[in-house]
């Protein structure tokens, strides 16, 4: 799938961004959003623990291209993070998100990143996401 021009430069997901993260979103039937991910030292907060900010960063695009993907274009109005447990440097982990409840245009979604080794809970979050007109 070809992303938009702006999308393309998306820190998490643009194939264009050079510095980005590169995610490869996807989605699981029509309500789970998944994508895969392994940290390195590039994403180090301290004591080589991965920065809870690219795990948030993670977490909301997730969130978001459950949408996003259906070609329903959106942006964060709110998320709240709950980290669990420290992600270490060289540590892969499987994001998915799934759809809670949809009023209108406002969308709740719930998110968790899992450690791929043990299958533990890093990371959760919850973000009410305002679906944009479509032009």
């Amino acid at each position: 799938m070809r992303l938009d021009t702006n999308a393309n430069r998306c820190f998490v997901c643009g194939p264009s961004n050079e510095i980005g993260l590169k995610v490869r979103f996807r989605l699981d039937g029509d309500e789970i959003c998944r994508a895969e991910w392994t940290s390195d030292e590039r994403y180090v907060g301290y004591d080589g623990v991965t920065h809870g900010g690219i795990l948030f960063c993670l977490l909301d695009d997730v969130m978001a291209n459950l949408l996003f993907l259906k070609g329903e274009p959106c942006f964060t109005a709110r998320a709240d993070v709950r980290f669990r447990t420290p992600l270490g440097i060289g540590e892969r982990i499987e994001l998915e998100s799934k759809l809670i409840k949809r009023r209108n245009n406002v969308a709740v979604i719930e998110a968790q990143a899992i450690r791929d080794s043990d299958e533990t809970v890093i990371a959760t979050a919850r973000g009410h996401f305002v679906v944009s007109e479509s032009e």
